[in-house]
């Protein structure tokens, strides 16, 4: 009975799934109501007390804008660390990749690298500049040297696109799991995510988000240690027996310890690899950590520490990816009677800790896969409502002199808003295949913020008009080949044939941006553009050194 209850969870939670390989089909149809789990019930109802405390103590504190959207700028750098893994590390994750090498070994692994090596060029290339420019928002770094107006309303409308493309996925994921752990109606269980949610954000702010990812980190590199260390138990500690058992059991035998099981179209690895490097490092609500540290060198603690729990994760993964086919394939009680495995591949990881830990293992994880869901939702919650009332309402409609309390108040009603069309959103999408939402935010980030936020920072040649040009070239051209390809023109509409051949177009879209901004920046000599040249090169000591308060811009 466990096994059926954790077969519907995991499917609960392939739509959120980044990875186009990883999706399962459309969630159709009702979810039947499983009896309850009470282990996982015990430890999310610990969670859930656990953060409220949090946030209850964090809402004595935040009483201003900057508490509110940057904790104060008081965050250690390894505390931000932890957070920013938090806000990676998903439950898809854990699931998707073990489970992607549960059927192909080392194929599974290549995707994780893209995403993995996003953080050496947050911390290297990014994160001194854009700690050193920006006050709360990413936004706030690009619109230093542009025309602050139009540039704002552009990249707050393209992150408003990827907070929601988020949201929908993330929170059909989280009804369903509340929905089987609980038995719950799925309109209510949607409530009750976004009634968390809300608590975090609206009253905790960035404080309150920061410490409920750091948990939510703590106790998913905690579960796969645990899994990871029970497995390799049972091999006598030798990851080369591992290996060894793994081939043997596989159908591909050694096959798996190369690339090739699963992608031989180089071009498909690389296009995701690129969506998944470029995306992430463009993501608004990642980027708007690099703000709650004190200093510079904060900051890149930040991405170093990030890199270091990240790059954790993935080894543990690693180990329970190998793990799974050593141990689940010469386990009958895994597999059904037609010699499937229950749940599907994405069901390997539970299936592994299930293995080695029971009962109690498999409700721990549970549970942690629904923490690791509301602390995402949090972070994404957070950083629209910030777009809306910083970027637009402070900066744009009171022309960088807002009202503090307005400004406040504001922003709690903008998360509200977000909480209230997250519930909408995610009941009108309960039986849809959402899968293809969760690749959008990916390749537009890459598409749209990467181009924008590189450009402005290190090329003189940028003018307002070629960023915005590129930046909606980018957002409408991604959107157009997602929809064009075979996630959506053959699985979700049915057409036999795909359109466009690639699920992740950034590796097309991102260049193409590229060009728009280089072409239609060099090709502007208006009064405006003028400014922005020069604008870099009076930014350009700020940028590199930090000489001037945050946030302030240099001509409007």
């Amino acid at each position: 009975m466990m096994l059926a209850l954790l077969h519907r969870v995991v499917v609960a939670l392939l739509p959120f799934v980044a990875l186009p390989a990883f999706g399962a089909g459309a969630i159709d149809g009702e979810v039947a109501r499983q009896p309850l789990n009470p282990t996982a019930i015990v430890m999310f109802l610990l969670f859930v007390v656990a953060t409220l405390f949090i946030t209850w103590r964090a809402s004595k504190a935040t009483t201003t804008s900057s508490t509110f959207y940057n904790a104060g700028g008081q965050i250690t750098g390894a505390q931000n660390g932890m957070a920013i893994a938090g806000d990676f590390m998903s439950a898809a994750s854990f699931l998707g990749i073990t489970g992607l090498m549960f059927i192909g070994g080392f194929d599974g692994l290549i995707l994780s690298l893209g995403a993995f090596g996003a953080w050496p060029v947050l911390m290297f290339l990014f994160a001194k500049r854009v700690r050193n420019l920006g006050s709360f928002t990413f936004i706030d770094v690009i619109s230093q040297r542009l025309d602050r107006n139009p540039i704002r309303l552009v990249t707050a409308f393209s992150t408003i696109v990827i907070v929601v493309m988020y949201l929908i996925a993330q929170m059909v994921g989280a009804g369903k799991l509340i929905q089987l752990l609980f038995g719950l109606p799925y309109e209510l269980a949607l409530v009750i995510v976004s009634g968390l949610v809300l608590g975090y954000v609206a009253f905790g702010g960035m404080l309150a988000t920061t410490w409920v990812q750091i948990i939510k980190a703590i106790l998913l590199l905690a579960g796969v240690t645990l899994i990871a260390l029970l497995l390799l138990a049972k091999l006598d500690f030798s990851f080369s027996a591992l290996l060894k058992q793994a081939t043997e059991n596989h159908p591909k035998g050694e096959a798996i310890l190369s690339s090739g099981v699963i992608f031989n179209d180089p071009i498909q690895i690389l296009t995701i690899q690129i969506s998944m490097l470029f995306g992430t490092v463009g993501l608004p609500h990642i980027l708007m950590r690099l703000f709650t540290v004190p200093d510079m060198r904060q900051a890149k603690l930040s991405a170093y520490y990030a890199s270091l729990f990240i790059g954790y994760f993935y080894i543990a993964l690693l180990v329970l990816g190998f793990g799974a086919i050593a141990l689940v394939y010469n386990t009958p009680a895994f597999f059904d009677s037609d010699g499937a495995l229950i749940g599907g591949s994405n069901m390997a990881a539970i299936h592994v800790a299930s293995a080695v830990g029971g009962d109690v293992l498999t409700g721990f994880m549970s549970a942690v896969c629904f923490a690791t869901i509301l602390a995402v939702v949090a972070g994404l919650t957070l950083s629209g409502a910030a777009a809306i009332s910083h970027d637009v309402y402070a900066e744009v409609l009171k022309q960088g002199n807002p009202d503090p309390v307005t400004e406040l108040r504001l922003t709690r009603i903008s998360v509200f808003l977000i909480g209230l069309a997250a519930v909408l959103l995610g009941i009108a999408f309960q039986n849809e295949n959402v899968a293809f939402i969760a690749t959008i935010p990916m390749v537009v980030s890459a598409s749209v913020t990467f181009p924008m936020l590189l450009l402005s920072l290190f090329w003189s040649g940028l003018t307002t008009r070629g960023a915005i040009w590129g930046a909606l070239v980018g957002l409408v051209s991604s959107i157009v080949l997602i929809l064009l390809g075979p996630q959506v023109w053959v699985s979700v509409l049915g057409n036999e044939q795909a359109v466009f051949p690639y699920d992740y177009p950034a590796l097309f879209t991102m260049p193409l941006s590229f060009m728009v901004m280089f072409l239609v920046s060099m090709a502007d000599n208006s009064e405006r553009g003028i400014v922005d040249k020069e604008n870099y090169r009076a930014l350009e000591w700020r940028a590199e050194f930090g000489d001037s308060p945050a946030g302030e811009g240099a001509t409007s």
